[in-house]
């Protein structure tokens, strides 16, 4: 007789869109660094590329609030994801996350998506450089590849404030010292107040530290992300040196998307001032079968301006084609999209689109 021990289970694979997660564990990193760990109520292999992030849908008082995050966590453990938040002074969600997201709570994800990921730039000698948060990507490149014994020298450069704000300090140790072609260097800009000696890299990161670090940092495939000075830092070593930036890949994200009232009125006023120079005979309908509503834009004009000015909102966070929040499907017509990795040709072969980025070629009528 056959005796079966285990209940079937039926797990679903993550893929770009909107899904309901659950908040399970949550870890302090620094003083001001936590990570949120999520799961789905069905099992789900979260599976993605290392270095992507996803967009938290929140409400934040009465009001719907869209941001994105890196996953911190490696695909290599698939039943859940991790975000790693720092708290801004002045940070509106950052400081919401930890003030009021606890384990038990459920909020919507949308992606994942990004072309900042290891798998779509494969190489045999890397260079992660990161300062502060920014981290957060690569660590989950550095999970993922010591997760699945990868054959790939890897050099890490972190920079932080002080010894005691290192973000993974201890895990990224334990790793690389597990791994001979795994190379650990931490810069940090103080040393701690309460006196906790350091015997590494002080200061910022320079040329000189950078060529004592990785001597052959100009033949590796290069990985970037932290503040925008020190990107700007780094991308003026690389360039002064001739480094080929196709080689070069840096996260960066938007701004903070402004208010959806304010865009709606923004946007009419502009739309006001400028109707007398305006060719209407130029101009293309946009209709959004959803509704039933349709709008008159100039070519030069985004599918998601024109459902603002309908008053319609579709969810958005980057703004630029990165984040994937402002999918929607296209019943007719054509567009010309400029996106930055938010939306997979399978999708645009769907008939999808990321309206922050379309602007229309033709009539179009939107299925939204």
């Amino acid at each position: 007789m056959t005796m079966n021990f285990f209940n079937p289970v039926t797990t679903q694979t993550w893929t770009n869109g909107r899904h309901q997660v659950r908040c399970v564990k949550t870890i302090q990193e620094t003083a001001d660094v936590r990570t949120f760990c999520f799961m789905a109520e069905q099992p789900v292999l979260f599976f993605f590329k290392p270095g992507q992030f996803v967009t938290l849908e929140l409400t934040i008082g009465s009001e719907p609030v869209m941001r994105s995050y890196t996953i911190s966590s490696s695909p290599s453990i698939p039943y859940s994801f991790s975000i790693t938040v720092k708290r801004m002074p002045g940070g509106k969600v950052s400081n919401w996350l930890h003030d009021n997201l606890k384990v038990g709570d459920e909020l919507a994800v949308h992606g994942p998506v990004g072309n900042f990921n290891i798998m779509d730039f494969p190489a045999d000698r890397v260079l992660f450089l990161s300062g502060g948060v920014g981290i957060t990507p690569l660590m989950s490149m550095t999970r993922w590849l010591f997760d699945t014994n990868a054959n790939i020298d890897v050099e890490f450069v972190h920079s932080a404030r002080a010894p005691r704000d290192v973000i993974f300090h201890r895990e990224l140790v334990h790793m690389f010292s597990r791994l001979p072609e795994f190379k650990l260097h931490v810069v940090c800009e103080n040393k701690d107040d309460i006196g906790e000696a350091w015997a590494g890299y002080r200061g910022y990161l320079t040329q000189p530290m950078l060529e004592l670090m990785a001597p052959d940092y100009l033949e590796r495939e290069i990985f970037c992300c932290g503040p925008t000075p020190y990107m700007n830092a780094i991308k003026r070593i690389l360039r002064d040196n001739g480094f080929d930036m196709d080689h070069y890949h840096e996260e960066v994200f938007g701004a903070t998307p402004l208010d959806v009232r304010e865009e709606v009125l923004e946007l009419a006023e502009q739309a006001e001032a400028a109707a007398e120079e305006i060719d209407y005979a130029e101009m293309l309908s946009i209709e959004f079968a959803g509704s039933g509503k349709s709008v008159r834009i100039l070519p030069d004009e985004t599918i998601h301006a024109a459902a603002a000015k309908l008053g319609l909102h579709i969810p958005k966070a980057c703004g630029m084609g990165i984040c994937g929040t402002c999918r929607v499907g296209i019943k007719s017509g054509e567009v010309e999209m400029e996106h930055n990795g938010g939306i997979t040709d399978e999708d645009i072969e769907a008939g999808y689109i990321l309206s922050c980025c379309s602007k229309p070629k033709s009539n179009v009528v939107v299925d939204f």
